[in-house]
């Protein structure tokens, strides 16, 4: 999965953030249960926030007659969760691909739908940026979020 290419226009920039929320609604389940106490709460949190990014893009892509891309029965993971490092370390991966496709849906739209874009990528930015510091990890920011290192 990756984001939509430059210039591919809105509908499938919006699209292909989709595919990412799906992913990353997914992948708070095996974060969630390797989590405990705030930071468990937090991927409850986290995901319902991924949900709710759904639910309005569906809505979105739906009245606008456009294709809406089918959600997965599973994704395959970057790696194994089996504790609770591995599940931070997941957090921040799907937090940051997810701004990623949110950049692109940027670079692709204008007025009001660039705005609902820049803030979910600036959310996905703050998420990924709390996890880190959840996990001890350092620098806590990326210089671009969304971006290839």
């Amino acid at each position: 999965m990756s984001p939509a290419t430059p210039g591919a226009g809105p509908a499938a920039a919006h699209a292909a953030a989709l595919t990412a929320e799906y992913a990353a609604i997914w992948a708070y389940g095996p974060i969630g249960v390797r989590l405990t106490g705030p930071a468990r709460q937090a991927a409850g949190d986290a995901a319902a926030a991924h949900r709710r990014r759904r639910d309005d893009l569906v809505l979105h892509l739906s009245g606008a007659g456009g294709d809406l891309p089918a959600d997965q029965a599973g994704y395959t993971l970057p790696f194994p969760v089996t504790d609770q490092s591995s599940a931070l370390r997941l957090a921040v991966e799907i937090e940051d691909r997810t701004a990623g496709f949110w950049r692109a849906a940027v670079a692709a739209t204008s007025g009001a739908e660039r705005e609902r874009a820049l803030a979910a990528l600036v959310d996905c930015a703050i998420r990924a940026t709390r996890w880190r510091r959840t996990a001890g990890t350092t620098p806590l920011t990326v210089p671009f979020p969304g971006r290839d290192a």
